[in-house]
């Protein structure tokens, strides 16, 4: 069996402060994720990066990204381009699946959080097209301090016909794995198979919490205000901290 976590940002969402070899370094060293998403706010540019240097790293990359719909954020995956912001649903899921894409809503009906509601995903999923794209909902969310938002997607996602993933939607090294999603097989092509067969196990690791979370994340996000970032300049070598025009 294989692992992923399909949401993590780096520093190309504006609240990430992870770079991507930092990712990739710390997802080969410290967890047991076979494929990872990279998946920053309504952008792909850092998903693309990330898959041309992951092999470096032993680890696979799925291009895509945390769109923000007029009802709310969801995962677009196995995408090579931009999708336009602010459209519904409905239309969202419809672009991206002529992408060749797949969608997951991310942290529905999460407390404080731009996500989509139960109505929402349920009318979306009437559509035989729709349905075809929009294949699972993120069950539970690592990265959620509510922990009741993720009780309520989990019995969201075991009443439909789709895919229950798990996530950390990581903006820190550190949480990364705190959720992750069990899959038949290693490979990205393997897990796109499980997922289109509804075929995948969520998994909890550890919760985030406020002083776990903020600390690290306030840290970091002052340090990329000022043009630093950690990075990794080989898989081989540590992490440094580098002028952050200047990495990757």
């Amino acid at each position: 069996m294989g692992f992923a976590d399909l949401h993590i940002h780096s520093t190309y969402s504006w609240d990430g402060t992870a770079t991507l070899s930092a990712i990739l370094k710390y997802v080969v060293e410290k967890t047991d994720l076979d494929v990872i998403a990279i998946t920053d706010h309504d952008e792909v540019i850092g998903a693309l990066r990330a898959e041309q240097i992951a092999h470096h790293y032993g680890i696979e990359v799925i291009t895509g990204s945390e769109v923000s719909t007029a009802e709310g954020h969801l995962l677009a995956l196995y995408i090579r381009e931009k999708i336009p912001v602010g459209m519904s649903l409905i239309d969202t899921v419809r672009y991206v699946g002529k992408l060749g894409g797949l969608c997951i809503a991310a942290h529905p009906m999460a407390a404080g959080s731009p996500s989509l509601s139960d109505e929402a995903i349920r009318n979306a999923l009437k559509y035989p097209d729709v349905a075809k794209v929009l294949v699972g909902i993120e069950a539970i969310n690592g990265g959620l301090f509510h922990q009741g938002s993720n009780f309520l997607a989990t019995a969201l996602a075991e009443s439909l016909p789709v895919a229950s993933v798990a996530n950390s939607d990581s903006h820190i090294l550190q949480t990364i794995g705190f959720g992750k999603t069990e899959f038949e097989g290693k490979t990205a092509f393997d897990l796109r198979r499980a997922l289109e067969a509804r075929q995948t196990r969520p998994i909890c690791t550890r919760h985030a919490t406020p002083w776990l979370v903020i600390p690290s994340w306030l840290e970091f996000f002052l340090l990329k205000k000022f043009g630093w970032v950690r990075w990794n300049p080989h898989p081989l070598q540590p992490m440094r901290l580098g002028r952050a025009k200047m990495v990757i």
